[in-house]
């Protein structure tokens, strides 16, 4: 199988602080970054794992049953990133630089990813502060596109960790208002599929807020996709452009389902940092 990853990278030290990439301490994005790529590289890269025989002292092939070839782009803009700085080789990943307005950095990747059509079997973006360790992601997503069809898209929960908050682990992308999406999907529209795998259930439900900062098409989700008339028109009208370039054009295009929260954790990502996780106790009340 063969996977091209798009991630849009964008720093400014300069920046407001609003977000993690115009804070004026790179060192949190840095560690972001590398960890995003590192982690594809550990999970997907077929070719660079092994299995340490110990009574042997010999590295084995390990993991030949899932045998993924892997392409990264980074795309960035205007020299407002970090790459040079990255402790990552270089052949990690192959660097696409653009003169995109910052916020729009999202839809640079789309072109990528619309370049390479039919030369990949899945076409990814993700926010460069996203960090995917799941090795049987791909075959989740296969199972659920054979058994629902492709016009349905199974999108990850993202999550957070935090070892200092009582909650260690929180899901940070819940329900919306339905007036924030109700213009683009019909959350009525087959609200619920169901399936068993590993003789588990598991629950998948439209979502009111299908936003998690990235998404992964099959080659026949992205040429679909790329052949409908509104596809790079660089619509801004879901939040902001930056979850309008990850969210909004697979919205108006697939009916999107997430896991349901008794089983969040059936396909998700982690989103670094605690931005969100530590809002628990003071913005955000637990249930009692």
């Amino acid at each position: 199988m063969k996977i091209l990853f798009t991630i849009a990278h964008y720093f400014n030290p300069e920046g407001s602080g609003k977000h993690g990439s115009l804070s004026k301490d790179p060192r949190p994005r840095l560690i972001a970054l590398s960890n995003c790529l590192s982690a594809l590289r550990a999970a997907f890269n077929s070719s660079s794992q092994c299995w340490i025989d110990i009574a042997q002292c010999l590295g084995q092939p390990a993991n030949q049953g899932q045998a993924y070839e892997i392409d990264i782009v980074v795309c960035t803009t205007q020299d407002r990133h970090l790459i040079a700085k990255l402790p990552v080789p270089a052949n990690f990943y192959t660097h696409h630089a653009t003169n995109a307005e910052p916020m729009m950095l999202g839809f640079e990747c789309q072109a990528v990813l619309r370049d390479a059509l039919g030369k990949y079997d899945y076409y990814c973006y993700l926010e460069d502060d996203l960090v995917l360790r799941d090795p049987w992601f791909f075959i989740k997503l296969g199972w659920f596109s054979k058994q629902a069809g492709d016009l349905n898209l199974l999108q990850p929960n993202r999550y957070e960790v935090s070892p200092q908050n009582p909650i260690c682990k929180a899901y940070i992308d819940g329900d919306l208002i339905p007036e924030a999406t109700a213009q683009f999907q019909n959350v009525a529209e087959q609200p619920e599929l169901k399936g068993f795998i590993l003789e588990q259930p598991v629950l998948f439900r439209r979502t009111y807020n299908p936003h998690s900062g990235c998404y992964f098409l099959n080659a026949r989700q992205m040429a679909y996709w790329a052949g409908q008339p509104y596809f790079l028109d660089r619509d801004t009208s879901f939040v902001g452009p930056l979850e309008s370039a990850a969210t909004l054009g697979i919205m108006k295009t697939f009916r999107a389902y997430k896991p349901a929260p008794d089983r969040a954790g059936f396909l998700e990502i982690q989103h670094f940092g605690n931005a969100f996780i530590n809002l628990i106790g003071s913005t955000v009340r637990l249930e009692e």
